[in-house]
């Protein structure tokens, strides 16, 4: 009953859940609003798939090498542009990273003039095909541990603070533009990691897989899940995967395109029913925190 789409869909789906989760961590647990993420994912994609192509003859070895890099090169990137841009709030903070994205795109059209195997406005070919559904899925199940782990940390209550209360949480002696300055990089690090693995899955990218419309995909997603909740976000990912997936199936080809009407219509639907999302900040299962009590 499973077949290699299938397969090729539910590997996809957990890529966009680790982003998601990235985006998240910014937005949902630290408040940042964001605009740009998808900018970092195709970062890491782009640095991974140029690695891998150079040197495609160690193979795997190469291709968790290049992973590792990208992903530590999306953090460092990150982290250098949010130094100016956090001193920035709200709607100012979410334009700032929206220029930032429109920039990585105009990059990433014209990067085959310093780098001809990007491809440019072309797309980038013949990609290395590492990426597959064990890789894809123990890949998901590392980041949530590394989140739940964070979240529940110092780290992740400083976190929180930040979020409900600034001020307060200034006043209780929390370093807020440090503290928002790793969740930034951190998040983007995530959509970095994803991007690595999107690029070996489908072994082509272009620039229009990681342009603005795909930073409101992800926004949309935790918006949908709730945000402050990694078990929102995780099954808001992969219904917004199969959802669109399924209707490219069940819809007829002259109105294909109907399916980008449709998914927003439903979006509307569930913020007017359903406003705080699909779990609130709500957790299920082991995602919740133990709070273990010893007794004397």
């Amino acid at each position: 009953m499973i077949n290699l789409y299938l397969i090729k869909i539910f590997s996809y789906a957990c890529c966009i859940t680790i982003s998601a989760l990235g985006l998240n961590l910014i937005y949902g647990y630290t408040g940042l609003f964001s605009l740009g993420h998808a900018a970092f994912m195709g970062i890491g994609a782009y640095l991974s798939a140029l690695i891998t192509k150079s040197f495609c003859q160690y193979g795997y070895l190469i291709y968790f090498l290049a992973i590792i890099l990208s992903t530590i090169f999306t953090f460092l990137i990150s982290y250098l542009i949010a130094i100016p841009i956090l001193k920035l709030k709200s709607d100012y903070l979410g334009i700032a990273t929206l220029g930032f994205g429109i920039i990585v795109k105009v990059l990433l059209d014209n990067s085959d003039k310093i780098f001809p195997q990007m491809g440019g406005s072309r797309g980038m070919l013949a990609i290395p095909n590492f990426t597959n559904l064990p890789i894809a899925f123990f890949s998901l199940i590392l980041v949530i541990i590394i989140m739940r782990n964070l979240i529940f940390s110092k780290f992740g209550r400083s976190l929180l603070a930040i979020r409900e209360d600034e001020n307060a949480a200034y006043a209780l002696g929390i370093n807020v533009y440090k503290q928002r300055l790793l969740s930034f990089a951190l998040g983007c690090a995530f959509a970095g990691f994803s991007g690595s693995l999107y690029a070996h899955l489908y072994c082509f990218l272009h620039p229009s897989n990681f342009d603005f419309l795909r930073s409101i995909d992800l926004m949309l997603i935790i918006v949908l899940g709730g945000l402050g909740s990694m078990s929102g976000t995780i099954i808001a990912a992969f219904l917004w995967v199969f959802i669109l997936e399924g209707l490219r199936i069940i819809l007829p080809q002259a109105i294909l395109d109907w399916r980008l009407v449709i998914y927003p219509l439903l979006l509307i639907l569930l913020m007017l029913l359903r406003p705080q999302g699909i779990f609130g900040n709500k957790e299920i299962l082991w995602l919740k925190e133990k709070i273990l009590k010893k007794c004397y």
